[in-house]
């Protein structure tokens, strides 16, 4: 695809109603917003590099409406969120391949489907939709399969199956060793680069700009904003704004910094490995599939023993955590993800990609997909890149107003962006014009950051929703 093209030079003393710093998925949102849906005029969107191409375009492209959490604020963001992709999805003709294909979460552990029915109940209540429990009674709700493709006319709520004949009939290519699988309904994927491009040509038809530079400083004037310099191909300029919007992803905090605001926020890397499945193991209308217990990795005494005898390979053979994922891509290839080293660090470019990481993801797959073992004695070459979740403690994200009049944050969503990023402009959006918001706005503000009550709450929950 063609780089979109940027707005031309600018004149003496450049204006902008609104100058958003970042064009991946929740600047390119932002500025859709406020042009399309608020009608502002004079929106302006920099970046240096080309749009969705530094962390957007490295995710999974799935989506979800389940997410735990004491309060119901994510998953009516979420809710709010998909009904905007659907929205936008049948206006377009579905031109970012939208589906409802769902999440698999799989257990080999009998425990699980006690845990699986109480968070189902409770994701019920909060919004998600009604649990469906199919353990093999004659007048059980009957169990509607997912389709390949589209989102209409399919199920909400989730599936919690422990009828083992029903599971292998929906789902022959999966290890006989499940105890239960949760399908939750209202999930999936799309394609993130083609959804960032039908919302930057909306809102550059609407009169938006995009700018070929870096933000160098944000100029704050008597408490507001009044101006932001930008380096651009031809030298340095200063736009007079009144409004400024933080969506820089992983350069959230140091963007952030240049108004004197702290943002609390960190960064891990995320990683995810393709490849070719040329035996044809996958189903090309599989569901998202997720191994959901810990696991040790299989392998050979002698591999064991090679392994465990050097300190930087010994954690191979201890136990890595649940989460390993994957999906099918494409007409051949498989996604496969897997949390297993995340920690905060520095956001550096290029990305080091660590040697191991596609064998450890296939292994660990393979403890569901059995099928996937075929490919270990010779690992096919894969295609592995990544980015970095830039998140805040509680995992949700940041989407509201900044201690400086006119300045506003759209950032911090973990690797939740594309999914969430409708909802979360449409509240900054809101926020920026004086619109009227929605009543989750304040769960994803950055107050709830600095409040010891709020934190001492996040410190109890357990799982932050994290893939």
């Amino acid at each position: 695809m063609s780089r979109p093209p940027t707005s031309p030079p600018a004149t003496e003393n450049p204006t902008a109603e609104v100058v958003v710093c970042g064009a991946g998925i929740a600047g390119i949102a932002t500025a859709y917003q406020l042009a399309v849906h608020h009608g502002v005029a004079g929106v302006v969107v920099v970046d240096e590099r080309p749009p969705l191409s530094l962390t957007s375009d490295k995710s999974t492209e799935a989506y979800r409406n389940w997410w735990p959490g004491p309060d119901d604020a994510m998953v009516r963001m979420m809710n709010r969120s998909i009904d905007l992709l659907e929205d936008l999805a049948a206006d377009s003709d579905n031109r970012f391949l939208l589906n409802r294909r769902g999440y698999l979460f799989a257990s080999g552990t009998p425990a699980r489907a006690e845990q699986y029915r109480l968070t189902g109940e409770l994701a019920s209540a909060q919004g998600v939709g009604n649990l469906r429990v199919h353990a093999g009674s004659a007048d059980g709700p009957p169990y509607v399969p997912h389709r390949r493709d589209g989102w209409h006319d399919q199920p909400d709520g989730a599936d919690l199956i422990m009828d083992h004949s029903l599971l292998r009939r929906a789902f022959p290519y999966l290890t006989d060793g499940i105890a239960a699988v949760l399908h939750t309904r209202r999930c999936g994927w799309f394609s993130g680069q083609q959804l960032g491009m039908e919302l930057l040509e909306r809102a550059r038809a609407a009169g938006a700009l995009l700018l070929e530079g870096r933000v160098e400083d944000v100029i704050v004037t008597a408490g507001r904003v009044s101006g932001v310099r930008i380096a651009r191909p031809g030298g340095t300029e200063t736009v007079s704004t009144r409004h400024f919007v933080n969506a820089a992803g992983p350069f959230l905090r140091p963007v952030a910094a240049m108004i004197g605001v702290d943002l609390p926020v960190f960064s891990e890397l995320h990683l995810k490995a393709s490849f070719d499945d040329h035996l044809g193991v996958v189903p090309r209308d599989a569901p998202l599939l997720i191994w959901d217990d810990p696991q040790r990795l299989r392998w050979t005494e002698e591999e064991r023993e090679v392994l465990s005898s050097d300190q930087n390979t010994r954690w191979l053979v201890d136990e890595l955590p649940a989460g390993v994922h994957m999906r099918p891509e494409g007409r051949n290839h498989v996604l496969i993800l897997w949390p297993y080293h995340t920690r905060p660090v520095a956001e550096t470019f290029p990305l080091t990609i660590p040697q191991e990481f596609s064998e450890v993801c296939l292994r660990g797959m393979s403890t569901l997909v059995p099928g996937l073992s075929a490919y270990l004695d010779r690992v096919p070459k894969p295609w592995i890149d990544g980015g970095y979740y830039t998140k805040t403690r509680d995992n949700r994200p940041l989407a509201g107003a900044l201690p400086v009049d006119g300045a506003f944050v759209h950032g911090a969503l973990s690797g939740f962006g594309l999914m969430a990023s409708c909802a979360t402009a449409e509240l900054v959006a809101a926020l920026l014009t004086g619109s009227a918001t929605p009543d989750y706005a304040s769960a994803f503000g950055l107050e709830r950051l600095h409040d010891p009550e709020y934190l001492a709450r996040v410190d109890a929950w357990g799982d932050p929703g994290q893939l």
